[in-house]
């Protein structure tokens, strides 16, 4: 296992993520323990020292089997992360009672990272509002030793992200992001390093298969593979993108199951950062096929000025790419739901005045009928 220097410590430059732990029968509340309590325990014996839950992972039941199992070991001989569920806004009057929860969840004493959980658009207010307290009870923990390491995730916008920095910026030892090779410039990622970079904050990795779409390849793109390094996986292209990046300290994979856990272990167990050119060329053709899967939004926003429901129509397109080219998830419904209600797709009476001023000639109509209908909103 390769290491990488946080501070004063040494993190496994792979982390567990416990958001996809093992299941019965397909459920996600009911996680298979024994096969869970197997794969943390090989993972704590063969180098993996950072161990990522959260309150909402697996209904609530991740904390619970992150606390049983790993207290089993020496308190001092892992590092163990957490977050504040403000994803659901309902949470924010509960800083306090929340956390004195998950301490107790997860049988410990402290937390050694601890997060605000998912900055984005549709909390950003609600965590900058000084009514919750939540930054100010969280500061509190950090000076009475319940939190060594404070820092956010985030799977907002920019100037989400520079809002939130603007805040709280001087306090955040770490972010964590969404980034792959996919996400590139799909999402922004590229940016928001480059934001953080300014900022002096290391970068925590969060999804660097996709959800496990990248842990295989298009034809094109797994012979670029073998062509460059005949002996590397098609799941290893992914990591030794991020060993390219030097503002990555950390990276989470939340693997299903022992064999993904070994294979990714075996990956870290070198660090063979890509070259500048494998880097460019993967990232040019994963550009390649995000584009041939949405539409060719340029956010001229002529468009705009010919919607007589104000729709914000270039970002509805692309929380539309976003869900179309990926095959679904979460981003792209909870972006919508950030929306006031009036901003959403449903509400495109089709008229397609927008469509006289595409330049693209976007069938814009078209796509909001089949995006409220993908959603629901």
């Amino acid at each position: 296992m390769i290491y990488r220097n946080f501070q004063d410590i040494k993190l496994s430059g792979l982390g567990l993520g416990m958001m996809r732990l093992p299941v019965i029968n397909g459920d996600d509340t009911k996680i298979d323990e024994t096969a869970a309590a197997e794969m943390i325990d090989y993972a704590y014996k063969n180098g993996i020292n950072y161990f990522d839950t959260a309150w909402g992972y697996h209904n609530g039941n991740s904390e619970l089997t992150a606390g049983k199992f790993l207290s089993r070991y020496p308190r001092d001989t892992y590092y163990l992360a957490t977050k504040f569920p403000g994803y659901d806004n309902s949470n924010m009057p509960k800083v306090k009672e929340i956390f004195e929860k998950q301490l107790e969840k997860l049988q410990t004493e402290y937390f050694d990272f601890y997060l605000f959980h998912n900055v984005y658009e549709g909390n950003i207010d609600d965590y900058l509002n000084p009514k919750f307290g939540i930054f100010d009870y969280l500061m509190e923990q950090k000076k009475n030793g319940r939190i060594k390491h404070l820092g956010f995730s985030a799977h907002g916008s920019v100037e989400v992200i520079k809002r939130f920095l603007a805040a709280y910026g001087e306090h955040m030892e770490f972010c964590q992001l969404q980034l792959n090779y996919m996400d590139w410039h799909f999402q922004g990622a590229k940016e928001k390093v480059e934001l953080l970079k300014e900022h002096g904050i290391p970068v925590w990795v969060m999804e660097p298969l996709r959800g496990g779409r990248l842990a295989s390849a298009s034809e094109k793109k797994a012979a670029l593979m073998k062509e460059l390094r005949p002996d590397e996986t098609v799941p290893a292209w992914a990591f030794r993108f991020l060993q390219a990046i030097p503002e990555v300290t950390m990276v989470l994979s939340g693997m299903s199951n022992m064999d993904q856990l070994k294979a990714n272990m075996k990956t870290f167990e070198t660090d063979a950062p890509l070259t500048e050119e494998e880097f460019d060329k993967l990232v040019a053709l994963a550009d390649e096929e995000t584009a041939q899967g949405g539409l060719p939004c340029t956010a001229c926003h002529y468009c705009t000025t010919h919607c007589p429901q104000e729709l914000p129509i270039p970002e509805l397109i692309a929380l539309y790419n976003e869900h179309k080219i990926t095959g679904g998830g979460f981003i792209a419904p909870m972006g919508v739901a950030s929306m006031p209600a009036e901003k959403r797709p449903k509400n495109c009476v089709g008229c397609r005045s927008c469509e006289q001023v595409c330049p693209q000639q976007i069938k814009i109509s078209e796509m909001m009928t089949e995006f409220s209908g993908m959603i629901g909103m």
